[in-house]
């Protein structure tokens, strides 16, 4: 018996190491979980962007600790814009990251107003999941004072199809347009942490697939199968929700943040712009 004492011990001890972890980074994820999903960059109030696309920043206090950062972008022929694309961006940066994109639609004649999230670039506040859609509906009630809702596109892409989404639910335009979603930011957590309980750990929602089934406008999803971000898998879930004309475009080899690269995209998102 004494023999069998030392192995019995030594499985005990590892198994209440591994108990330790496993707890241990449960509670880190839940502790850090903003700072994993939300990898803002932030600005001074009075930075100057330096965009070669006409463009105009503009900042609207909210309260006296919080204030939400715009910047519309414009195509070269302003005076005949056929509308509005509101981009709501992903998790990285903050709106110079996502400049770059810009011309794919205004080249079509769409103007392109991008909000940061709280705590990105210049927008202050609490990074909660109704600030980010009360932010939402304020840019499209601005977009309402000058465009009729058959003229706004809603854009998602990556973090930002779950606002977009969720804006196009309940809003009047054109189209809803997804960029590499997912299905809810907890099953997401689900794909790279089958071990932990996701749904229960992660606070912010952003349930796309609720909001979904609500959305009567056209929706296009594109999504890349090499996509080492949000798993082809996970925004896979959300063609069984889509209506019989909408699409799920696949791209072959794409990644999370390179479709644009592809042909297929750029002449999906031409032909969808040009209707």
């Amino acid at each position: 018996m004494s023999r069998h004492k030392p192995v019995t011990k030594a499985i005990v001890n590892a198994a209440r190491v591994m108990l330790f972890l496993y707890a241990l980074i449960g509670i880190l994820l839940w502790t850090f979980q903003k700072k994993l999903f939300f990898q803002a960059t932030p600005l001074p109030p009075d930075y100057q962007y330096n965009f070669k696309e006409p463009h105009r920043d503009i900042l609207i206090r909210l309260n006296e600790k919080e204030q939400l950062s715009i910047v519309e972008f414009y195509p070269q022929d302003t005076l005949n814009s056929r509308g509005v694309v509101l981009y709501f961006h992903g998790n990285k940066d903050n709106i110079s990251h996502y400049a770059r994109f810009v011309p794919a639609f205004t080249k079509h004649g769409y103007e392109v107003w991008m909000i940061d999230y709280p705590g990105y670039g210049k927008s202050t506040g609490a990074q909660t999941e109704q600030r980010f859609y009360s932010d939402a509906q304020l840019l499209y009630k601005m977009a309402e004072k000058e465009f009729a809702a058959d003229n706004i596109i809603f854009y998602g892409k990556s973090l930002g199809t779950g606002v977009a989404t969720e804006l196009a639910s309940h809003a009047g335009g054109k189209r809803l347009i997804l960029e590499t979603p997912y299905y809810s930011l907890p099953s997401l957590a689900s794909s790279y942490l089958p071990i932990y309980p996701a749904a229960s750990m992660v606070d912010i929602q952003f349930p796309v697939y609720e909001y979904l089934p609500f959305v009567q406008l056209p929706v296009t999803i594109f999504h890349g199968t090499d996509d080492a971000v949000i798993p082809y898998s996970n925004a896979e879930q959300l063609r069984s929700l889509l209506k019989s004309k909408d699409e799920f475009i696949t791209i072959k080899n794409g990644g999370h943040n390179d479709l644009s690269k592809f042909a297929l995209y750029q002449q999906k998102l031409d032909s969808l712009l040009s209707r």
